[in-house]
């Protein structure tokens, strides 16, 4: 947690919860980060703190985020898939 306090800025902004559980982020904030309408967030919880993360597609196995293939609703690259075939 204490990482967390030092990495953090607020921002002056405070939003409510409607009533289906949604919080509205800032319009600064999402073009501060590049987020669009309908883009992927992750959303991780560690201890008291909820933290969001822009989704960026990787490989399950590496983490690459070039050359990617899905398979069984997974993302693969190219590299993992060939060396999973030498096996």
């Amino acid at each position: 947690m204490e990482k967390y306090k030092k990495d953090k800025k607020s921002t002056g902004i405070i939003r409510y919860v409607d009533s289906l559980g949604r919080i509205v982020v800032p319009k600064e904030i999402r073009a501060m980060f590049k987020i669009v309408e309908k883009e992927k967030i992750k959303i991780y919880v560690k201890n008291n703190v909820i933290l969001l993360e822009k989704f960026e597609p990787n490989c399950i196995l590496c983490g690459n985020k070039e050359d990617l293939m899905e398979f069984k609703e997974k993302l693969i690259c190219k590299k993992c898939v060939n060396n999973i075939e030498k096996l």
